[in-house]
């Protein structure tokens, strides 16, 4: 028997061992006969490296599958990573910009060849990292969502939607990134409050219309005020007395001479400033609603915007050419100066300490802001033609999946929110205007028609042999990752055996921020496609949070590494923190003192071996428990099976701060402070058997 050493040192013990449980296959054990357990894991972006948040999500997943390993069953840890779309084409634009190379220096076929190259070089981060926590992970199956594999499904599936008439082209406001000019999903958008203005100007009323108190204006308000360069109408509520009037009649739009219509709409508070709203509906997805309640067909409204958010002409060449090429923020400007110079901006009064009135162009206010999550930069919604998916047919079946039980939500608690976002779901804006990703299998004909098909032979086909360009966009990444529980497994080929075996999944754990990215998403496409649910149960985390219960974040300088946290303290004991911390619908607030408590824990545990080696206390050579007659041999036989009952219930239940509590008091309590103490010294065989056997169950239970 080797001898252990005197200090316990778990980087070189935590390494060892999972090379030899990595090398010798131990994560997958060939158990064709087994009841299957299958998870996956939410599939960190290729670009990515471990945060503390990973190692939150992959600590509760190895978990649960070590345990249902140890239980018998053929269980599955499917692992891969996503590609990642936008936050991998930005790193190697970056690395480009670096050397003085832009993207468009290159073909599109050669920057997507410089995108393999890169990942073959340093993609592969994040998979070493989660290998040093310790994740079991079937890594002879590792799968990426651009494998040729994966692709084909993900085309099938663009494919099959839209034959279905379930995916569409359409003329829609979208979430413009300026910055990485593209859509973006309203997910990926981050409000932030930033101190700006609110303008108010006057509209002059047209063909000599007043209002019942004289006024020959409307007044509007906004915090946008180059956008008023497209307005289309100014909405009144119907019900506002002070503008019943003029309903029906038209305002001369300052700088451009445009005649807009008054329009009656309930979007007008009239308890809200003047009661009068200017509406853009190319660049609002308020006014966009109020444009169409109006009558404007989307392909009328007006796009005052490049897709540098730089000011271009709209469809009625109204806009004066001063304004031509500017930025969004630089025409703001020049619209506040010409309003006022025209006497057409509202000031805003204030008073000075002496009581003098003091006029200010805008009133100040705080704004939420919205900005892209990547990019940094002011998000514009903007009216272009995308693709989209019909997210509210495709959700009613897995609302129903939830109502009926054939999806559990733990904790339950998540249910309502869910419900909320899937019964008022909007369309799905699939497509990116990126060259890194699955590109939409789409063509276009000499005409303008359309021909979806899994390849350009096909789309030929459909078009008689015309000539067909290709759509330009590629998928949003949420859209294949939607397909990782089934895809994975080798759908859509006919009778794939792991798909048999291994679909329905058994459980998914995800943090409760991509319940919608990612969870919702997977619930959809895997009923509409294998007609059965992607997971029996979906158990939601919460955050890991600093000390101080704030969110951790760059910019604040409280993040914590989780790497950092392992090289001083171990995996197991960072593994332990988590797992004792994490109580259903609660967030995690980091504790680097807990870690190390942990670190004292594994030690101790460790010396209580050293002790029980020292003094011929040897492994046990049977599961069941030895004969014992001695009562404190009998008690903690006992304490033993209390402990594995109590474990199995908090692993049924997913309350893993109860397993890991029950396990902590046994081992440091009953086994160290207790049972070792009162066998010094009286150390008979049966004693030793007893003892080596609780020993050995205790590992297995915190393995």
């Amino acid at each position: 028997m080797t001898e252990l050493a005197k200090t316990f040192d778990p980087a070189s013990i935590e390494a060892r061992w999972y090379k030899h449980w990595e090398q010798n296959g131990l994560f997958r054990p060939e158990r064709p006969d087994a009841q299957p357990f299958t998870i996956v894991n939410p599939p960190p972006n290729v670009t990515g490296s471990l945060h503390i948040g990973h190692a939150l999500d992959n600590t509760l997943q190895d978990i649960v599958i070590r345990y249902e390993r140890l239980r018998g069953k053929d269980a599955l840890w499917v692992v891969g990573t996503d590609h990642a779309g936008i936050a991998t084409q930005m790193v190697v634009e970056r690395q480009m910009n670096a050397k003085g190379e832009k993207r468009n220096d290159y073909s599109r076929d050669a920057f997507i060849d410089k995108v393999w190259e890169w990942k073959a070089e340093s993609g592969g981060t994040i998979t070493g990292q989660l290998r040093r926590l310790g994740c079991s992970m079937d890594w002879s199956r590792e799968q990426f969502t651009m494998d040729p594999h994966f692709t084909r499904a993900v085309v099938k599936v663009f494919v099959d939607l839209y034959n279905e008439g379930l995916i569409y082209r359409d003329k829609r406001l979208v979430n413009w990134d300026p910055g990485l000019k593209t859509a973006i999903s309203d997910l990926e958008v981050e409000t932030r409050e930033v101190q700006g203005g609110f303008w108010h100007f006057k509209y002059p009323l047209a063909d000599g219309a007043k209002l019942d108190d004289g006024r020959d204006y409307i007044e509007v308000a906004t915090t946008r005020p180059e956008t008023m360069l497209a307005d289309m109408a100014v909405a009144v509520n119907g019900a506002d007395a002070r503008y019943q009037s003029i309903i029906g009649k038209f305002v001369t739009l300052p700088i451009t001479g445009r005649r807009i219509p008054i329009v009656a709409d309930d979007h007008a508070d009239p308890e809200l400033g003047s009661g009068a709203v200017k509406i853009t509906p190319g660049h609002d997805f308020n006014d966009f609603e109020v444009g169409r309640r109006a009558g404007i067909k989307a392909a009328d409204m007006l796009n005052m915007l490049d897709a540098d958010a730089c000011v271009v002409q709209t469809a009625d060449g109204l806009i004066p050419a001063d304004y031509l090429g500017l930025d969004r923020f630089d025409a703001r400007k020049l619209v506040v100066a010409q309003m006022k110079a025209l006497g057409l901006l509202i000031p805003h009064v204030t008073k000075d300490k002496e009581g003098n009135e003091v006029l200010h162009d805008a009133e100040p206010r705080t704004i939420q802001t919205p900005y892209g999550d990547r990019s940094g930069v002011v998000i514009e919604p903007w009216l272009t033609d995308q693709w989209y998916v019909d997210a509210a047919t495709l959700a009613k079946p897995a609302i129903e999946a939830v109502k009926s039980g054939a999806i559990e939500i733990v904790p339950k608690s998540w249910e309502k929110t869910y419900f909320n976002w899937m019964e008022n779901i909007q369309p799905w804006c699939v497509s990116r205007q990126l060259w890194w990703g699955h590109r939409i299998p789409a063509w276009y004909g000499p005409d303008g028609a359309v021909y979806v098909a899994e390849d350009e032979e096909g789309a030929r086909a459909l078009a008689g042999n015309k000539a067909l360009t290709r759509d330009e966009d590629v998928l949003d990444t949420w859209f294949s990752s939607a397909l990782w529980p089934f895809a994975t497994l080798g759908w859509p080929d006919e009778g794939a055996p792991l798909v048999t075996k291994h679909y329905p999944n058994d459980l998914l754990i995800s943090g409760f921020d991509i319940l919608f990215f990612w969870d919702a998403r997977m619930a959809m496409q895997g009923i509409h496609f294998m007609k059965d649910v992607p997971w029996k149960r979906l158990y939601l985390h919460g955050l890991v949070r600093a000390a101080d219960g704030q969110k951790m974040s760059k910019s604040k300088g409280n993040v914590v590494d989780p790497l950092g946290l392992i090289d001083s303290y171990g995996a197991d004991a960072l593994r332990f923190f988590m797992a004792a911390m994490e109580s259903q619908g609660r967030d995690v607030k980091m504790d680097e003192k807990r870690v190390e408590g942990y670190r004292n824990f594994a030690t101790k545990l460790w010396n209580a071996t050293r002790f029980a080696m020292s003094n011929g206390i040897t492994a046990s050579t049977s599961v069941a428990a030895p004969s014992a007659t001695l009562a404190v041999n009998k008690w903690i036989i006992g304490e033993v099976v209390e402990t594995v009952a109590a474990l199995d219930k908090a692993m049924a239940e997913l309350r893993f701060d109860a397993a890991a509590n029950t396990i902590y008091h046994f081992v440091f309590d009953s086994y160290c402070d207790w049972y070792l103490e009162l066998i010094k010294g009286a150390l008979d065989d049966e004693t030793k058997a007893v003892a080596g056997w609780v020993l050995d169950q205790m590992l297995v239970m915190l393995h």
